[in-house]
């Protein structure tokens, strides 16, 4: 008698076919760049058709992307009233910086104690420099104050330490970018780091450790300093930028 063959799972029988672009991951970082350029403005309310058109994708990956801002607490949604970007939470962003001040001294206590650091002079390189080399531009100097954060909690060799650094980092950027439009605070940043980085070369924790507090101490009031005109006058560099 005749036997029927075995069928075939269906994806063995349908071709293979490439994977579409992650339009997902397009609009999370679109929408995320303009929240963080201030053309999105703290508390602006938004629809979905609207921020389709200008992130340039379909409504179903910029909601899968809204969702994940959502998630992350930089968006809120409103039942049949639309999105808005959260509102800067002052309460949380000292909490945030607390938990940073924490993170930063464990690591520079370690920095202090272990025998290898091939990435002091990397930072040396950066910060130990003549008034007349310093970089000016605000944006440029605070992609460069992340890195040296980041770079001091790397040192620490504690992976989950680093991950919620860098979650911290995050979620603190959209106001950290304000402490660099004013001119004092670039100069400070410069001086800060290299009396942080001299303490840590020498080996002095408890001073390192100091001057850290002190100096994300500052950058934690400078916080509260913020006023709705500061962002207006933030994003317009962003504005006459690329759209």
């Amino acid at each position: 008698m005749a036997t029927t063959p075995p069928s075939l799972p269906r994806d063995r029988l349908t071709p293979a076919t490439p994977p579409a672009p992650n339009l997902a991951e397009h609009a999370y970082a679109e929408v995320k760049r303009l929240i963080f350029d201030f053309v999105l403005m703290p508390g602006d309310h938004f629809s979905e058709s609207e921020l389709a058109r200008r992130v340039e994708v379909s409504r179903t990956p910029l909601r899968q992307a809204l969702q994940r801002l959502q998630r992350e607490g930089f968006l809120r949604v409103f039942p049949k009233l639309g999105w808005q970007v959260a509102p800067l939470d002052f309460d949380t962003f000292d909490e945030l910086y607390d938990l940073r001040v924490l993170i930063e001294c464990a690591a520079v206590q370690r920095l202090c104690e272990v025998e290898e650091r091939p990435g002091l002079q990397a930072l040396a390189e950066v910060w130990l420099v003549e008034a007349a080399d310093r970089i000016a531009d605000g944006v440029a100097v605070g992609a460069l104050d992340e890195a040296f954060h980041r770079a001091l909690v790397a040192s620490s060799g504690n992976r989950e330490m680093a991950r919620v650094h860098a979650d911290i980092t995050e979620r603190i950027r959209i106001i950290r970018r304000l402490d660099f439009t004013k001119r004092d605070r670039v100069a400070a940043t410069y001086d800060e780091h290299a009396r942080i980085l001299g303490a840590i070369t020498r080996r002095r924790s408890d001073e390192a450790q100091r001057l850290l507090r002190a100096h994300i101490g500052q950058s934690k009031l400078e916080v509260r300093h913020i006023t709705l005109d500061m962002l207006y006058r933030a994003r317009e560099p962003a504005r006459s930028g690329p759209a």
